[in-house]
């Protein structure tokens, strides 16, 4: 009898765990699982697919943006993993003005839409050939934040501030806070 209460618990839970790894919106749904390097190795065009990785530059021209992008694998939430690993590069061009100073070098996208052809752009004096797709999401991810923790073992004999550090870890954020500096008023005497 106490097992029914515990399956209940494990098949509400289950959902709500599904729901973490699962990707934006506008990056769901079916899409050819072939890598930007396969594309680039076979000349294979027309595929549905949905890569992801570091923008490398973008190219506003009149009707459209280009982005080349240093291509990387994308996790069950559809961002691109952060590991030193590539499959290549691609351009993902889409109609309008992408400005390139949000669209920064370094920052992660994931783009879905079908694969046009290929191109080629200079890397050096290399013409380093890739696949161009044609774009219906350029996603821009938020910026990583990096966190870091220190960890103070918990004892229940230590007073404040241990005590108050969740069970002995303390969040610090590397970056400063958003407060700014109060301006002196006219009642401020010069000293």
């Amino acid at each position: 009898m106490t097992t029914r209460p515990l399956r209940l618990g494990f098949a509400l839970a289950i959902p709500l765990f599904a729901a973490c790894a699962t990707a934006p919106k506008p990056l769901q749904g079916q899409y050819t699982l072939v890598s930007a390097k396969d594309v680039a190795d076979n000349g294979r065009t027309g595929d549905t697919v949905r890569w992801g990785g570091l923008i490398i530059e973008v190219e506003p021209e009149a009707q459209r943006t280009c982005i080349q992008i240093l291509s990387r694998e994308l996790s069950a939430s559809a961002r691109p993993r952060d590991r030193d690993v590539s499959d290549g590069r691609f351009v993902a061009c889409r109609e309008g003005f992408y400005d390139p100073e949000i669209f920064t070098k370094g920052r992660e996208v994931t783009v879905t839409g079908r694969v046009a052809g290929m191109t080629a752009r200079p890397v050096g004096e290399y013409d380093y050939p890739m696949p161009e797709v044609a774009a219906d999401v350029i996603y821009l991810w938020p910026e990583r934040r990096e966190i870091d923790a220190i960890y103070m073992p918990y004892s229940p004999w230590i007073g404040w501030p241990y005590s108050r550090w969740n069970n002995g870890f303390h969040y610090h954020r590397p970056y400063p806070s958003h407060r700014t500096p109060r301006s002196p008023s006219r009642n401020d005497k010069a000293g």
